[in-house]
């Protein structure tokens, strides 16, 4: 039997469960868990602005420095609810849109490691909101799709920007195209995914990166990933100004001096993110 997404709440932390969206925190890690899993986890609204709200929250948050996002039941997500479609309004889809579009940048924005932990299905919206976590550690038997055009629809929730990127623009143009499942091994293949390991695993092998990122240096990592993300739209010449900013800033942190503290005394560092 398939292992739930499970943190266990100590005294003193955070645990707390919505309708759609479970909250837990134990340590410096956050779980988010998608919970719908009737409709293998489908967006709601409820869930979308939970999970927004989490990911804002998060950042303001020093106590958290990993986040972790799955799913419960069966499956990752499934993206959209197909069974509501077509009763919607365009302006209600438009409104829909920019909610996921806000929880998307919420994501961007959190200067955390999000890690993905993906087992059974990420499809439509569900595959590109895996995408827009920094890490992805999926089951070797979970399989995603792009299944926008299976009903006449184009990508959302930042796919169209992600996939690209990640296996070039004729590989992702097949992908949305055909809208078949993909084997989380061939999506390992191309880079996508970081880690694949044993369905039976999923939970404790992205608990042990969640935990090494854990103990890291969180500021560096936070500047890491703005400038990552920003390489894709600024040139060589802004990409090289901004590493010498922030690296002129990095220098006087706490995290720093102690990384170069035990590399003298040849100890393992302990990162405070300061």
């Amino acid at each position: 039997m398939r292992k739930e997404p499970k943190f266990v709440k100590r005294k003193g932390e955070m645990n707390m469960s919505g309708e759609h969206l479970l909250i837990s925190k134990e340590k410096m890690i956050l779980s988010l868990t998608l919970n719908r899993p009737e409709s293998l986890n489908a967006f709601s609204p409820e869930m979308i602005l939970g999970l927004t709200n989490a990911f804002k929250e998060a950042q303001t948050d020093p106590e958290v420095k990993v986040i972790v996002l799955s799913g419960a039941g069966r499956s990752f997500s499934a993206g959209g609810d197909v069974k509501t479609m077509g009763e919607r309004s365009a302006t209600h889809a438009y409104d829909h849109i920019g909610r996921l579009n806000e929880l998307i940048l919420a994501m961007r924005n959190t200067e955390k490691p999000i890690i993905a932990a993906v087992h059974g299905f990420a499809a439509g919206a569900g595959f590109n909101l895996a995408l827009a976590c920094d890490l992805i550690v999926a089951a070797e038997d979970s399989k995603f799709a792009l299944s926008f055009s299976k009903v006449g629809l184009v990508s959302d929730g930042g796919g169209s920007y992600f996939l690209p990127r990640l296996v070039g623009p004729h590989l992702a143009k097949q992908f949305f195209f055909s809208a078949e499942p993909i084997p989380a091994s061939r999506l390992y293949e191309l880079g996508v995914i970081n880690e694949l390991v044993p369905s039976e695993s999923l939970q404790e092998e992205t608990l042990k990166l969640a935990t090494k990122l854990s103990f890291g240096p969180g500021r560096a990592y936070g500047m890491i990933k703005k400038l990552v993300d920003h390489s894709f739209t600024a040139t060589l010449e802004e990409i090289l100004e901004q590493e010498r900013i922030t690296q002129t800033m990095m220098i006087s942190t706490e995290d720093h001096q102690e990384g170069v503290t035990a590399f003298k005394e040849k100890r393992q560092p302990v990162f405070t993110g300061e």
